[in-house]
C-alpha cells in the first residue's frame, strides 16, 4: 500500500520540475539566443517479488515478479537547435547560422553564447552592453604595410575605435586602362618644328604625397609622326604650379634626364613595350614606369623643403586586353583608374562580413580590417552548463572549446545586422504542458486512491 504511495509522490514531484522546464521555456520566448529545456523520464527502482526461473525437464521457465517504485528524472536536455534569424538592420547586432557560439569574456573566465546583441563601450571594446563581457576574438597584425588576421594565435577582445585616425598614404602606384585611338591623326607635311606631334590625348588623375596634401598627375599622349604604333607620353605632376616639380620618369630604375617615355603597341592592338629617352626598355609582364617629383615641405624651415616622392605608373601587361592601355580604332578613353594614395582620415563606421572579419571605414574613404570574431565548437554541446544571461560555460562532459574561424571545422557562418531568437516552439510546449499537467493529476489520483484503501483498512475494527 504504501509503494504506490510513495511513487505517487514521485509522480507529483517529478512531473513538477517537468512543469517549471516547460515554464522556463515560455517564460524565455523572445529571449534572443536561449535554448530550450526537455525533460525525460525514467523508472526507478523495481522491488522483485519472485526471481526468475530457468526451463527444466518438466516445466517451462518463470518470469521474474516486480513491482516498480516510482519514477524519477533521467535527463533535463538543452536542446540547442537553431533559432530564427530576425533582422534588426543593427550593425553590431550577429546571428550564428549554424553550429558554433560566440566567445565573451567576464573577468579571467571565458563564456559562450549564442546571444549576439552587442555594442562598443567607451573604451571601443565590443562587449555584451547587458553584462559588460567583452567579445572575443583576434585584432588584425598589420607587417610590411598588408594586414591579416592570426587565428592560431589566443584570442583577445576586439576593439573599434570609432574617431581613430587612418594616417595619410603616399601614392606608390597608379594604374592606367582603357585605349589610345588607332585613328589619332598626325603631323601634315609642312608643319612648324614645334609641332613634331599631333593627335593628343590626356588625363588628369589626383595623387597624394606622405602629408596626404593632393597633387594633380598629367600625362599627354601624343601619337608619333611616320612611326606606326607609337605614342610618346609625357607625365607632369602639378602641372599648373607656380614652382615646377621636376617631374622625371625611369624605367628600370635607370636615371632618365626627361618626363616622357614612348610606348609601342603591336599590330592587334595590344601592349607591346615602353622605352624612356635614356633607352631603357621593359617588354616582359607588367609594364611599369617609375615617376619622381618634388614636394614642397613646409614645416621644414620658414622657406620649406623640397622632398623627393616616387611611384609606379603601371600601363599594363604585356599582351593583355585587361586593364591595360589598348591601341584600337576607337575613340581615346585612357584612363587612370586606380592609385593608392590618400589622405588622413576617421574611423566612422564598421562592418561584419560572414566570416566574422570586422572593416572599419574610414572618412577618407578607405576601408581597413579591424579584427575578427572567433566562434566555438564543442563535442557535446549538450554538456554545456547554463551559467545564466544567456551564457554558457564548460564541463567535464563538454569537451574543451575549440575555438576558430567561422566557416571552418564545421562553424557557421556569422550574419551581421540580425539576432537568433529562441528556439522555443510554443505551441509544443503548450501540448507538453497538457500531458505533464494529466500526468501531474493522475499521481495525485493514485494517492487519493491509495489513501481511501488506508482509510478502509482503518475501518475493518469496528
Amino acid at each position: 500500500m504504501m509503494r504506490s504511495l510513495f511513487a505517487g509522490v514521485s509522480g507529483l514531484q517529478n512531473h513538477q520540475i517537468r512543469m517549471d522546464v516547460i515554464g522556463n521555456n515560455i517564460s524565455n520566448i523572445n529571449t534572443i539566443g536561449f535554448k530550450k529545456g526537455r525533460v525525460n523520464f525514467q523508472d526507478l527502482l523495481s522491488q522483485n517479488m519472485q526471481g526468475a526461473a530457468r526451463p527444466g525437464a518438466d516445466l517451462g521457465g518463470v518470469n521474474p515478479k516486480q513491482i516498480g517504485l516510482g519514477m524519477n528524472v533521467a535527463t533535463i536536455d538543452t536542446i540547442h537547435l537553431q533559432g530564427s534569424l530576425q533582422t534588426t538592420g543593427v550593425v553590431s547586432d550577429v546571428a550564428i547560422q549554424g553550429n558554433g557560439y560566440f566567445v565573451l569574456e567576464g573577468g579571467d573566465k571565458l563564456f559562450f553564447s549564442r546571444a549576439g546583441a552587442f555594442g562598443i563601450d567607451e573604451g571601443g571594446s565590443l562587449v555584451n552592453p547587458a553584462n559588460g563581457m567583452r567579445v572575443q576574438g583576434w585584432m588584425a597584425q598589420n607587417i610590411d604595410g598588408q594586414q591579416f588576421i592570426n587565428s592560431a594565435a589566443d584570442v583577445e577582445s576586439l576593439i573599434i575605435p570609432i574617431g581613430s585616425k587612418d594616417p595619410a598614404a603616399a601614392t606608390s602606384q597608379v594604374f592606367l586602362s582603357s585605349n589610345l585611338d588607332k585613328r589619332t591623326p598626325e603631323v601634315l607635311p609642312g608643319a612648324t618644328a614645334s609641332a613634331t606631334h599631333a593627335g593628343t590625348w590626356t588625363i588628369d588623375k589626383d595623387i597624394f604625397d606622405g602629408l596626404g596634401n593632393v597633387h594633380t598627375m598629367r600625362i599627354n599622349f601624343t601619337k608619333l609622326v611616320g612611326i606606326n604604333n607609337q605614342w610618346q607620353a609625357e607625365v607632369t605632376v602639378d602641372p599648373d604650379a607656380e614652382t615646377s616639380t621636376n617631374t622625371l620618369v625611369d624605367i628600370g630604375g635607370v636615371n632618365n634626364a626627361t618626363n616622357t617615355f614612348t610606348m609601342a603597341f603591336d599590330n592587334f592592338g595590344a601592349l607591346l613595350q615602353a622605352v624612356d629617352d635614356a633607352g631603357d626598355v621593359v617588354d616582359i609582364g607588367q609594364l611599369q614606369v617609375q615617376v619622381a617629383f618634388d614636394v614642397q615641405d613646409s614645416t621644414v624651415g620658414l622657406a620649406g623643403a623640397l622632398l623627393r616622392q616616387g611611384f609606379d605608373l603601371s600601363l599594363g601587361e604585356v599582351g593583355s586586353m585587361v586593364n591595360s592601355l589598348t591601341q584600337f580604332a576607337e575613340s581615346s578613353s585612357t584612363k587612370a583608374y586606380r592609385q593608392n594614395g590618400y589622405a588622413m582620415g576617421y574611423l566612422e563606421n564598421y562592418q561584419i562580413d560572414q566570416s566574422g572579419a570586422i572593416t572599419g571605414v574610414y572618412s577618407n574613404g578607405t576601408n581597413r580590417l579591424i579584427g575578427k570574431l572567433a566562434l566555438a565548437s564543442f563535442t557535446n554541446p549538450g554538456g554545456l552548463e547554463k551559467a545564466g544571461e544567456s551564457t554558457f560555460v564548460v564541463t567535464n562532459n563538454s569537451g574543451e572549446a575549440n575555438v576558430g574561424e567561422s566557416g571552418i571545422a564545421g562553424k557557421g557562418k556569422i550574419v551581421s545586422g540580425a539576432l537568433e531568437m529562441s528556439n522555443v516552439d510554443l505551441a509544443e510546449q503548450f501540448t507538453d504542458m497538457i500531458v505533464t499537467q494529466r500526468g501531474f493529476q493522475a499521481n495525485s489520483r493514485t494517492i487519493q486512491t491509495s489513501d481511501a484503501m488506508l482509510q478502509e483498512i482503518l475501518t475493518l475494527k469496528r
